[in-house]
């Protein structure tokens, strides 16, 4: 980014970015000390160093008096006194070594403390993730989350460790000063003081310009960068249909309105640097004439005045560097809003006290719990009276007359009632929109239902906690995601105890094992950035194979061959079938082949099922499911 960080300024002045107020910064302010609240010790020592260095640089400033005067008083008795001098001189080397151990003090324990408060909001951000509901995710772009664990975190960083201290140490920096200018001499302060009030106005006018301008430039960075991630995600269809011309003009058009805002918010930027040391430098004239006049007519030494003017050139440092980190504070706050914003969300809501747990069966056949892995899954249900009974997991899902909308405005699904028992699979077909996929999501409780109930194996699911719920089921997505780590790695993902013998297991049966063989390092092929080295096939396989070592006794495939040719294809379904057996099934497929086999297949359109059936039979009713299979009606 172009301009850099202005002269004496800290790095979180980036003019690139714009002004940013918070809503409330006294709140968020405590918010942050809230979490520094181990650290008092370490703060009260960071504002000793402040104090330190900023009153160092005061007192060095009026020790200038009695060595110039000593100077002059020698001059003119013609008789220096060395020792004297030598001792002012070592006196001055001291106050400024307390300074320089005071501004270190603050600097390191300062960057320790907004290194360990970051950490601290960091986990509390990531762990709330953990904790929000798919619904969050669906509502708020990954650029979005991600800007607050980025740009958000490090605007905060930077005020911590650089804006505050800046801020107190300038704060301390301005009243030493003027004071002490007071007290050397109240006419030179009247002088200072009118000049202030000269550049205080000027500096207001362009900064009213400059920050105009920067809105503007924030907005055209957007539209600019926008485009560019556009294209580039694009660039196969840009060619195939010959659009680079177009593109290039457009981003001519966009990036032209980003110069002009640029040039124009840096130009006023700056020019405020410049105008602020002319009229520092021109403040130092005149004080140092009024001054001069002055020490003629015997109404101040000279030691006084080499004091003021030394004020005066440090006078305007402190002045400058906070009107620099205001800005940067004030962004750094809103920047905080957001993070708290997302620290403070809603989480995923679950009253559910039925668990799902390991269970063996006694010699009367009646079911209890078991610490070990034994294949039968109970759910454990407390009784009013104590105790718990324990009901056989079999994968009996039934809706019963549900409506749902994602927003109240528009419901997805109307009054649907299914059913699907132990070991049957039944599959959803039906136009995009239908809402063959919110089916699903309601089994998982990514949604709660508007109306109505779904049951599993007689157990309303809202009385089932999520979690021991989400374990019951697998799931295999059209599109898939891969972990950075090796291809076992993923496929254990299913099921984190799962023994190197479990995985190449899961992998058969997925027919992944030949292809994950053949890759350079076999199971132990690291895969970074979503699988970028696999084909998408080949992704999709060991999305399977991880939803195949999990074992679960409910199987959700929402287009999970999709994107698998059609020779793989058979291939996945013989596994497939071999791993659906005995297990209730969910499937979501446009390939109407993929469905023949199922037990009932449901044919939704706008939110109803306007058919259900197998497949036989659906083609000899010859209605839209017949449409869908012989072709006279497409998917769309």
């Amino acid at each position: 980014m172009a301009g850099g960080r202005p002269e004496g300024g800290p790095r979180g002045m980036r003019g690139m970015r714009g002004i940013q107020k918070p809503k409330n910064a006294a709140r968020t302010a405590l918010r942050i000390l809230s979490y520094m609240n181990g650290q008092k010790i370490l703060l009260l020592l960071v504002f000793v160093g402040i104090i330190l260095n900023s009153l160092s640089s005061v007192g060095g400033t009026y020790l200038l008096k009695p060595i110039v005067n000593s100077i002059e008083e020698g001059i003119a008795k013609g008789a220096f006194d060395v020792r004297f001098f030598v001792l002012q001189i070592a006196i001055l080397a001291l106050v400024k070594l307390l300074g320089v151990a005071g501004a270190y003090l603050y600097s390191r324990l300062m960057m320790t403390i907004s290194t360990e408060t970051m950490r601290k909001i960091r986990v509390d951000m990531f762990t709330k993730l953990q904790k929000l509901s798919v619904k969050y995710y669906d509502t708020h772009t990954h650029g979005e989350i991600m800007s607050r664990f980025t740009n958000d975190t490090d605007t905060l960083r930077e005020m911590l460790s650089q804006g505050i201290p800046q801020i107190f140490s300038s704060a301390i920096m301005i009243v030493g000063v003027f004071t002490l200018m007071c007290i050397l001499s109240p006419y030179l302060t009247l002088v200072m003081v009118a000049m202030i009030g000269i550049i205080v106005f000027a500096t207001k006018k362009i900064g009213g310009q400059s920050a105009k301008y920067f809105k503007r430039q924030q907005k055209a960075i957007g539209a600019v960068n926008g485009y560019i991630e556009e294209m580039i995600e694009g660039q196969k269809v840009v060619k195939v249909f010959c659009h680079e011309e177009k593109s290039k003009k457009r981003f001519s058009e966009i990036n032209e309105a980003l110069f002009d805002a640029a040039s124009n918010a840096n130009t006023f930027a700056s020019i405020m640097g410049p105008v602020t040391n002319n009229f520092s430098h021109l403040n130092y004239a005149i004080t140092a004439a009024f001054g001069a006049t002055l020490a003629v007519i015997g109404v101040l030494d000279i030691g006084t005045v080499a004091a003021f003017l030394q004020s005066t050139q440090i006078f305007f440092q402190p002045i400058t560097q906070i009107s620099q980190v205001f800005n940067s504070i004030l962004n750094a706050l809103a920047g905080a809003e957001r993070i708290f914003e997302l620290i403070d969300e809603e989480p995923e809501h679950d009253d559910g006290t039925v668990t799902l747990v390991c269970a063996e069966r006694g010699e009367d056949g009646s079911l209890c719990e078991s610490d070990g892995r034994t294949g039968i899954w109970a759910w454990k249900i407390p009784c009013e009276k104590g105790g718990f009974s324990y009901t056989e997991l079999r994968g009996d899902v039934r809706f019963e007359n549900v409506t749902f909308g994602y927003n109240e405005e528009k419901t997805v699904l109307n009054d649907i009632s299914l059913y699907a028992k132990p070991g049957q699979k039944i599959a959803f077909v039906g136009s995009t929109g239908a809402g063959k996929t919110t089916v699903t999501n309601l089994i998982n409780r990514f949604y709660d239902v508007t109306e109505g109930n779904i049951t599993y194996d007689g157990i309303n699911i809202k009385d089932i906690r999520k979690n021991d719920l989400r374990r019951s089921l697998g799931m295999v997505l059209q599109d898939t995601h891969l972990f950075t780590g090796t291809v076992a790695d993923n496929i254990r993902y299913g099921r984190l105890d799962a023994t190197d013998e479990d995985v190449i297991r899961a992998a058969k049966l997925a027919n992944a094992h030949t292809f994950i063989t053949h890759l350079p390092d076999g199971y132990d092929t690291v895969l970074t950035s979503d699988g970028v080295n696999l084909s998408q096939g080949q992704r999709q396989l060991i999305a399977i194979a991880r939803a195949a070592v999990a074992d679960p006794p409910v199987l959700i495939l929402d287009e999970a061959t999709s994107s698998i040719d059609t020779r793989t294809e058979a291939l996945v379904e013989k596994g497939m079938d071999t791993l659906m057996e005995g297990r209730t099934v969910f499937v979501i497929a446009h390939r109407l082949s993929t469905v023949r086999n199922a037990k009932a297949i449901m044919v939704l359109e706008n939110g109803s099922i306007i058919e259900r059936g197998s497949h036989d039979d659906l083609i000899k009713e010859e209605g839209r499911y017949y449409q869908l299979y012989t072709g006279l009606f497409e998917l769309e």
